[in-house]
């Protein structure tokens, strides 16, 4: 629309050596269809808190992210206004450019199968969808994915073995 209020970003199988985390949702959902859903919020530390109080659970993202954030933003042309320690404590992304930044975090999958999840994000000037953090949200995902004995690798004759 218009005023970008709604966003549909399309993702497919990406081919490597590991099923991929959308491999993973095509073949529990039986197909194509919505992964997430993000919502907007103009306080994402009291959104967080008041689902944690309520028992939504969330992707984990380790020590080494906000250790690495807060040497990149030494040298950042922005300032981030709230509490990296509150952030780090909830786990909430960080994203930014030079003109803003964006705080987002995702749940883990709110079904029985690792399909749907959901994304609480605020905006700070920063309209993207949080570009720098794709690798961490791999990467957690992934390592649920381990966790549930699901995330397997090729071997050279095409066969899959678990991690």
């Amino acid at each position: 629309n218009f005023e970008e209020t709604v966003k549909m970003p399309i993702n497919e199988p990406a081919m490597g050596k590991r099923k991929s985390q959308i491999q993973e949702y095509v073949e529990y959902y039986g197909g194509a269809g919505v992964q997430h859903i993000a919502m907007n919020t103009s306080d994402i530390i009291t959104a967080i808190r008041n689902l944690k109080e309520r028992g939504m659970e969330f992707m984990t993202v380790p020590d080494t992210y906000y250790d690495q954030l807060r040497e990149k933003l030494k040298h950042a042309k922005i300032k981030i206004s709230e509490d990296l320690d509150v952030l780090q404590e909830l786990r909430i992304l960080v994203d930014y450019d030079d003109m803003g930044y964006l705080l987002q975090i995702f749940t883990k999958p709110v079904q029985d199968r690792p399909t749907v999840f959901l994304e609480v994000i605020q905006r700070h000037n920063h309209q993207g969808f949080g570009a720098g953090n794709f690798k961490s949200l791999f990467e957690a995902i992934e390592a649920d994915q381990h966790a549930r004995g699901n995330l397997t690798v090729l071997t050279p004759n095409g066969d899959t073995k678990n991690m």
